[in-house]
Formats: C-alpha cells, structure tokens, sequence
C-alpha cells in the first residue's frame, strides 16, 4: 500500500467515523439530550468559524456568525435527512446564515480597484509578497457578487469538490462550473498583470 493510498483510508475511516458519531449525536439530541450537541460543536465549531471567516474577514465577527449558524443547526436538527451527510447539511445550513448576515450590510471591500489599497505603495506588481498575495485575492473573492463567491468558497478555500458544492449550494453541477468559471474570469480580469494568473490557486 502506498502512503497516498493509506492516507486517503485514513481519511475515509475518520469521516465515516465523524458521520456515526453525528448521527448518534443527532438522535439524542432529538430523543432529549441537549447536551449531546456539545459533541457537534466540538466537531465543527473550527470548519463552521473558518467558513464564516471566508464571508466577513473578521475573525471576531466569525466566531459569532458561528454561534448563531449553531443555533439554527440546534433548532433545525429535525430538518435532518440521515440518508445525506451531515456535514453537507450543517454546511449549507451555515452558509445561508452567512450570506444573509453578510446581505445586512455592506462589505467592507466591495470594489475590486481597492485590493490595491492592501498593499503600503498601492502597486501590487512591485510590492505584493506572497502572504499580501494571497490575503488580496481571498478579499476580492469576498467582493464578489455573492452568487459567485459563495461558490468561489465552498470550492476553493474550504476544498469541497464539485460534487459536495452542488449539494450545499443546492445547485446542479453544471451551474456550479459555470459560476466558478464565471467567477475566475472576472478575478483575471481585474488581477491580471498584479498578482499573475495562478494567484487564486496559491491562495486556496
């Protein structure tokens, strides 16, 4: 066996793993037993506050967009179909918090043009290192239009393929290709020439 195929039955044991222990988790939850969504938390509370992080850029905000993306999930756990995955679920839960908290006000990075406006000389070209780099291409990710970006989110900054996109999205697939194509190729456009062609993809 090689280390890749080992590491891909790693991964394979540890979300069937996680999904059993949800299921149960979710069942006495519903059978009267709060206290077993404590587990839940423990599980997704890092992914659900890095999902929330992608929307807002603030990481105090996150933590609280998080919360109450838990209290829905608490309150919805009914809505459930366990014939799905959790995880696909509790994401897209999550996600339409998000964008609907994010819809309440206006983003703070809503125009491309100032992504320039991250670097000391405002000339990406000269200045931008690697770590600036990335941190302008994930703000104008975020400055998408939100159909775009919540795509944009899902695919490459929380590494979901294109099938578990579709179904949180709740999109067929080939809406999701062509939103994500849609979407890369208005970044090219406004970032070509200032942080080079494979940027979006260094930065996932």
């Amino acid at each position: 066996m090689t280390a890749a195929t080992a590491t891909r039955s790693e991964l394979a044991v540890t979300a069937k793993d996680r999904y059993e222990d949800d299921a149960v988790a979710v069942n006495r939850v519903l059978a009267g037993d709060a206290e077993a969504f404590d587990g839940i938390v423990a599980r997704w509370q890092g992914p659900l506050v890095n999902l929330a992080y992608r929307y807002c850029r603030n990481r105090g905000e996150a933590e609280e967009m998080a919360q109450e993306a838990f209290l829905k999930i608490y309150r919805g756990l009914a809505k459930w179909r366990q014939d799905s995955r959790f995880s696909t679920w509790l994401y897209a839960v999550a996600s339409n918090h998000y964008r609907s908290a994010m819809r309440r006000k206006r983003p703070v990075w809503a125009d491309f043009e100032k992504v320039e406006q991250l670097m000391p000389t405002g000339d990406l070209s000269v200045e931008a290192d690697e770590a600036s780099r990335d941190e302008a291409v994930r703000r104008a990710v975020t400055s998408l239009p939100p159909k775009y970006r919540d795509i944009m989110v899902l695919y490459y900054f929380q590494d979901k393929d294109l099938s578990e996109t579709s179904r949180i999205a709740k999109l067929a697939q080939g809406t999701v290709k062509a939103r994500l194509h849609r979407a890369r190729k208005i970044l090219e456009t406004k970032l070509a020439g200032l942080l080079g062609n494979d940027a979006l993809e260094a930065s996932r």
